[in-house]
């Protein structure tokens, strides 16, 4: 007998969650999710999830309390008797802390591995990690998938003539690589210095761009503080149109106002954050369908490699 499947959502990004179970053939589950007057959490599933193979859908934003609302619904989960308990989290959180590179700072990355696991999650589905290598830090099967494939075929549908894909740093330099094959396109990077966090100045341009349309590849957009310094030296040093490419949308502080005023002219983000506000400049490309076929493979235990087949 086939074990039944359920999809939750919780609150950070309801839209991106229904969006996901429409493309599976699906409705979401119902799920009761509450603040208490004093802001604590309540959780509770309004429906039998007993054998059920469930999969509770959360971004992990630093800004609210997602990462606990999400902790919460496993640990419910698992105490309902869930058959097995899938984290799908579209934008992890605190990816960017995953190494001890000062004295007395916290590994955060690896404290959320920690969390998830304690709290009782079976499996981890989630989207271009800031840092690859988070995924050694679980001792559960994590699955990592990659919105190239949605931004590819966007461009490869919008053709830019004469392209080379630019890494705004060096960390998002194996990105744009895989980029440049896909598009048969040139490459090069920025040479960036951070004298301090979310402070970013160019140093150097390394690669030809000198009447090229430029694509920036990055896995997130925060303040836009590197992608902007990186679009006004690509400007200045004869680039032509420049399109970027960020998988999560942060955009906080000073982001929106930062991209409206510089020489970008379009910037292309997914829906695994939902976008603040408005702006002419950015358009949102969904990766719902990315994360159905990937929970229709883990639900029937067949390959999820096979969705980056080129």
């Amino acid at each position: 007998m086939e074990k039944p499947l359920a999809i939750f959502s919780g609150r950070s990004n309801v839209a991106l969650s229904r969006a996901i179970a429409e493309q599976y053939g699906s409705t979401l589950g119902e799920v009761t999710i509450k603040n208490f007057s004093d802001g604590e959490l309540y959780v509770k599933f309004q429906e039998s999830i007993r054998g059920v193979d469930t999969y509770v859908i959360q971004s992990t934003s630093a800004s609210e309390g997602s990462i606990m609302e999400l902790l919460m619904m496993i640990d419910a989960a698992k105490r309902a008797s869930a058959h097995r308990v899938t984290a799908v989290i579209p934008y992890f959180g605190y990816a960017r802390q995953d190494r001890k590179d000062q004295p007395r700072v916290s590994i955060a990355a690896k404290l959320m591995a920690n969390l998830l696991t304690t709290a009782g999650a079976d499996r981890v589905l989630t989207m271009d990690l800031h840092a690859p290598q988070i995924q050694g830090f679980f001792d559960i099967p994590m699955d990592h998938l990659y919105a190239s494939t949605i931004f590819v075929d966007f461009f490869r549908r919008n053709v830019m003539d004469n392209l080379v894909v630019v890494a705004p740093d060096v960390g998002s330099l194996k990105m744009a690589r895989a980029y440049s094959k896909k598009l048969n396109a040139g490459l090069a990077f920025v040479d960036k210095r951070r004298p301090q966090q979310n402070v970013a100045e160019v140093m150097n341009i390394i690669g030809e761009v000198e009447n090229k349309n430029v694509l920036l590849v990055d896995d997130m957009i925060d303040t836009a503080g590197t992608l902007t310094n990186a679009a006004s030296a690509l400007r200045e040093r004869g680039a032509l149109k420049i399109v970027a490419a960020g998988t999560h949308a942060i955009l906080s502080g000073p982001a929106y106002q930062r991209i409206e005023d510089s020489p970008i002219d379009m910037v292309l983000v997914s829906d695994t954050v939902p976008l603040q506000k408005h702006s002419d400049k950015i358009k949102v490309l969904s990766v719902a369908g990315v994360f159905s076929d990937a929970i229709r493979r883990i639900y029937t235990d067949d390959s999820i490699s096979t969705l980056f087949d080129d």
